[in-house]
This record gives C-alpha cells, sequence and structure tokens, in this order.
C-alpha cells in the first residue's frame, strides 16, 4: 500500500489544523483526521460553477465570486465558462492554502490563479459580501462542509439567516447564490426559502462515476430584486 505524504501543515483563524497530504499521485487535504477535499474527488465542485456559471456564458462583464479556494476545481471550471471579460473574485481566508496552489511543485491551480480575470483575495468572505452590495451575478460558497463547519467555526454565520440576507445583498438583480454541502440540509433549504429564494437541490458525486453524492443549492431571488441588508 503506498504510504500518504505529509506535505504541508496551515492554522486556520480559529486554530483549527489543516494537513495537506500526497497519496498515490493524489492531494488531500484532511482536518481532524478527516478528508476535507481531495483531487480525486472533485465533480461536485465543477458541477457547482457548471449551475451557476453556465447562464452568464454569454453575458457582458459577468462578476461572480467563488468563496472557498479548495484545490481550484471550481475556479478552473468557472474559467472554462465564463468570456474573456468576465471578473472573478476568489475569496480564501486561510493564506497557506494559496500558497499551495500558487506552488509549481504541486498540480494544483496555479495556471488559473495567473488568468487574467481572477482577484484572489486572502480575506473572510463575509468581509467580501459586506464591501460588495450589488457587485456579483452569481456568488458560489464552498467554504467548509456546509452549514454544520468542520474548518473554521466562524463559517456558519454564513449560513445562517443574516448570513444568507448579507449574501443576497451582494447579488446583482436576477443574480444565484450557489452553496456546496456535503449532505443534504432541509433547515437550511428551509432557511433560503424564509430569504424569499427559490430553491433547487442538485445531488452531484464527489467523483464522476462512484462514491457518495454531495448536495448542491442553487437560489434564486422570487422578484429577482435585490435584498435588503437590514
Amino acid at each position: 500500500m503506498k504510504p500518504y505524504e505529509r506535505l504541508a501543515e496551515a492554522t486556520a483563524p480559529d486554530g483549527t489544523v489543516l494537513l495537506l497530504y500526497r497519496h498515490d499521485g493524489a492531494y488531500l487535504i484532511r482536518v481532524n483526521g478527516i478528508e476535507l477535499m481531495s483531487t480525486r474527488r472533485s465533480h461536485s465542485e465543477e458541477q457547482l460553477a457548471a449551475l451557476a456559471c453556465a447562464p452568464l456564458r454569454s453575458r457582458p462583464d459577468a462578476s461572480v465570486l467563488i468563496a472557498g479556494l479548495g484545490f481550484g476545481f471550481t475556479l478552473k471550471a468557472a474559467l472554462r465558462l465564463l468570456p474573456s471579460d468576465a471578473r472573478m473574485v476568489v475569496a480564501e481566508i486561510v493564506r497557506e492554502v494559496i500558497e499551495w496552489n500558487r506552488n509549481p511543485d504541486y498540480p494544483l491551480a496555479s495556471a488559473a490563479l495567473l488568468d487574467k480575470r481572477v482577484d484572489l483575495r486572502n480575506d473572510d468572505v463575509a468581509n467580501v459580501l459586506r464591501d460588495n452590495v450589488a457587485a456579483f451575478d452569481a456568488i458560489m460558497l464552498d467554504v467548509d462542509n456546509g452549514a454544520d463547519p468542520l474548518t473554521t467555526s466562524g463559517n456558519a454565520r454564513l449560513y445562517d439567516d443574516a448570513g444568507i440576507r448579507r449574501a443576497m445583498a451582494a447579488l446583482r438583480p436576477g443574480g444565484t447564490l450557489a452553496y456546496w454541502s456535503a449532505q443534504n440540509d432541509p433547515t437550511f433549504v428551509k432557511a433560503l426559502e424564509r430569504a424569499g429564494l427559490i430553491v433547487d437541490v442538485q445531488r452531484s458525486r464527489a467523483h464522476a462515476t462512484s462514491g457518495g453524492f454531495c448536495s448542491l443549492f442553487i437560489a434564486t431571488q422570487r422578484d429577482r430584486t435585490r435584498a435588503s441588508t437590514r
């Protein structure tokens, strides 16, 4: 059996330790012994971008926010879909995750991060949402395992009522919120609906042809008007 090679570690703002491993040609991040992501299981992350960005393929000056860089699969999928005049803000709170992706020794997202459409920020996505009212046509949030955080406890506030309203306020009229979750979450779906959103729940395999399923929540505004932040 091929061994797991520990390459690096990082500490999230709340003290959670993230460990980067390489195993049989694949890269993975573990938190508390649990696999958070893997380069072998990226299909659902690509699907998140496909569902959020496909309607924007021909939209001039499309602007999207990707919350959570991960291994860059959502970003790379969005780059393939969106035109040359699009703008993609990527918010990643853990500085070392950015460094791992930029490291040319790791086949992750170094080339994608050099794309002129990408605006990479080492920041909490909550700050980016707060500072960019009515700025994005689509917002993709894949910052944790879902509404029940695994990596950073502060991520939970992105999924409560106030967090949903903050995300809605950062959308342009007719924009889309897309959330990745490791499991189905009827309580979170109800929170989205309570905010006045129409929610489409899509199931997607982590690997394209095998393994378990993740949930993708695609939410749009009923009246297609920007929500109040109050």
